[in-house]
Parts: structure tokens; sequence; C-alpha cells
């Protein structure tokens, strides 16, 4: 498991679940599109911000970059970083259905996907070692 300062945003509980099986940090989810609405939990997000930064993980498709984009814009830019996950074609196994995309959100990622997105975004590693996942 890996340490890191940031807390990490995502979209949804099943993205939570999935993270925290590789991270040791805050993962809280924006609701999906409820963050537009909720000014608690926006609140909370820009406190988190101004404490130990934010790293945003949304999906690949257009809605996670449209709740992205609002965070962007909703909190400093300095106090945020930025992990991408690839647009991978397939569907999560607890789905019936592939998304209305196709693509696989954070929940479908493999870790070491996540865990090349995590670094690529340059998110702080505090002790400086990776236990079993």
């Amino acid at each position: 498991m890996i340490r890191i300062r940031e807390a990490i945003i995502v979209e949804g509980r099943y993205d939570v679940n999935t993270v925290k099986q590789l991270v040791d940090t805050v993962v809280l989810e924006t609701g999906g599109f409820r963050i537009f609405s909720d000014r608690e939990r926006l609140a909370m997000f820009r406190r988190l911000a101004q404490t130990r930064g934010l790293l945003i993980l949304t999906d690949s498709d257009g809605a996670g970059m449209v709740i992205r984009n609002y965070l962007r814009g909703a909190i400093p830019p300095s106090q945020i970083k930025h992990a991408y996950i690839p647009e991978i074609f397939g569907k999560e196994s607890r789905k019936r259905a592939p998304s209305k995309e196709g693509k696989l959100g954070v929940e479908g990622m493999k870790p070491d996907v996540l865990r090349m997105a995590l670094a690529r975004a340059g998110a702080t590693v505090l002790d400086g070692t990776e236990g079993e996942t």
C-alpha cells in the first residue's frame, strides 16, 4: 500500500473502494454530478485542498471530464493535481452492460494502471516504500 499526502477525489463509491485498496490516504467521492449542488462537500474539498492538497482521479468519459473541470474552477490550481486513467473500452464486472461511452472507469482499472496514473500526476509519497497490495 502506498502512503500519499494528497487526498484523492473520485466520482463514486465503487471508485473509493478500488482506490482504497492501493493507497493509504483520504479518498472521497463527488457523488457524481451531485457535487454541483452539494456546497458542504465542496467546502470540505476546499479545506482538504488547503491542508494536504487534492488529487483528482475521475473516469476518462465525458462525465468525468465535466466533474474534473468543475473542481478545477472551484479550487485554486496550486492545490490540485490531476491523475488521468487511459481510455480503455470494456465493462466493469459488477455491471450488466458497459457504460454509455463503453469505457472502463476508475473502478475497472487494474492496480498497476492506477499506480502509474498517480505517479504521473505527481502524488507525494510519504514513506518512500510500497508494500504488497
